[in-house]
């Protein structure tokens, strides 16, 4: 038997197992999903925003893989400092495949960054998500004005839900702490910012038409932002997805003001350079117009434009963060690899493979996954016969939980589904998801898990 354990139970850990599963080199094989967290699902969980129920309803494709004979999913088991030792895991399996993420943000490195008030788009949105390491709240307090920092389709989400009403967001999974606030805010105007053209911008057409859907609310584009970018001109030679966001773009910008209660600002070429403090706190963000430097990029001009905001979202990329016991790559921000193989000082380490945005960066969607962890298992797979000469230890599990360890387990996850729908019948919506470690354990342990 061929015993894999997988490190993070996202979309990549799950494609790892299910490509583990489903192949027929090995007969005989068992997957162990681990994750820090006691639910499973990793970003469609806590990532995916709560309206888009489409993309969240992809949790049914990876249960069906978690719910499979030969995978057994152990929640609330941390790997690293605190935890279970990377060392130790690699004695308990004959292969561990790390599809960790990339657990922080791309800092802006500007002055004023850190002021009440700036926080990551991760931040506001691990909040909105019920995310149980949250433990930020106030965002939309006493604020009329919010600037977000960045084009790309989780700028698009924050947008979305600082504009979204009580009505639209009460039938979601949100937190009802969260559902409170957003509800009682004050911001009226949002300012979506990237520092090169629309041409560029990363968001998919489908999230960009999501905000002109949005009742009571007007989104306004600058003419003359859209013509500075050349490609906006004649978008022909653009990607069809990239030419698709010029056109909608295009016709906000030529449409007459609707005097709606809330605006969506989308604004390019403005590249920030530092967040103003206002009574000791932000209350704006100072931008320096840029232009095309005819390369893809972007110049500064010497020329700044000042936007009020008494909150700022900074959305611009994620990043992954070394593991203890791994090998990283500080400039690509990536465990060293070769088709998934981990490499240690350029040698391939027996048993240890990556996959998922900590082999190949935060790029792609959730699809990207697959073929991602295909090229992982793939190598793995070539590698088994090597793998299971090594005899292992009685079950892992039973060494975890005699080592201090207190796996949650399917039944455990079952449990606090249970516990969210409960809760959410008791406010009057649908599931509503628990907030915090105290309340997730809680209905874990009272399956037995």
């Amino acid at each position: 038997m061929l015993h894999v354990a997988v490190v993070g139970s996202g979309p990549s850990g799950v494609y790892t197992a299910q490509s583990l599963v489903q192949q027929s080199q090995v007969p005989d094989i068992r997957v162990d999903v681990l994750d820090r967290l006691p639910c499973p699902y990793g970003l469609v969980r806590y990532g995916v925003a709560p309206d888009h129920e489409k993309i969240k309803s992809l949790q049914n494709n990876l249960r069906a893989v978690l719910e499979h004979g030969q995978v057994r999913f152990l929640g609330g088991v941390q790997v690293g400092p605190g935890g279970v030792p990377t060392e130790r895991l690699r004695e308990l399996y004959h292969a561990v495949v790390y599809c960790v993420g990339a657990a922080t943000d791309r800092h802006l490195g500007v002055p004023g960054e850190d002021l009440p008030g700036s926080w990551s788009a991760t931040e506001f949105v691990s909040w909105y998500s019920a995310h149980p390491d949250s433990v930020a709240d106030g965002f939309v307090l006493g604020a009329r004005t919010a600037v977000v920092i960045g084009v790309g389709n989780v700028a698009v989400d924050v947008t979305r839900m600082l504009a979204r009403g009580a009505a639209e967001l009460s039938p979601t999974d949100m937190p009802q702490e969260a559902l409170t606030a957003l509800a009682a805010s004050h911001v009226t105007e949002i300012s979506m910012v990237g520092r090169r053209g629309p041409s560029q911008a990363r968001f998919t057409t489908k999230e960009l038409r999501e905000l002109g859907a949005l009742p009571d609310t007007e989104v306004v584009v600058d003419p003359e932002e859209l013509a500075l970018d050349p490609a906006c001109a004649d978008p022909s030679g653009l990607p069809a997805a990239n030419r698709r966001n010029v056109e909608v773009l295009r016709g906000w910008a030529t449409a007459p003001p609707q005097g709606r209660a809330r605006r969506i600002r989308l604004r390019f070429f403005l590249r920030p350079v530092e967040l103003l403090p206002d009574r000791g706190r932000v209350g704006a963000v100072r931008f320096e117009r840029t232009v095309p430097d005819g390369n893809g990029g972007v110049t500064g001009t010497g020329r700044y434009e000042d936007i009020e905001a008494q909150l700022v979202l900074r959305s611009v990329g994620y990043r992954g963060v070394p593991l203890e016991g791994l090998p990283f790559d500080a400039e690509r921000a990536t465990v060293p690899h070769s088709a998934g193989r981990v490499l240690r000082e350029g040698a391939i380490a027996p048993g240890e493979y990556v996959a998922g945005w900590i082999k190949r960066g935060p790029t792609g969607v959730i699809g990207t996954n697959r073929p991602c962890a295909k090229e992982t298992v793939t190598s793995l797979l070539e590698d088994a016969a090597m793998l299971v000469r090594r005899e292992l230890p009685e079950d892992p599990l039973t060494v975890l939980r005699a080592e201090g360890a207190t796996p949650v387990d399917w039944t455990g996850w079952q449990a606090i589904e249970r516990a969210e729908a409960e809760l959410g019948a008791s406010l009057g919506r649908g599931v509503v998801k628990l907030p915090d470690w105290t309340s997730l354990l809680a209905a874990a342990r009272g399956a037995g898990s």
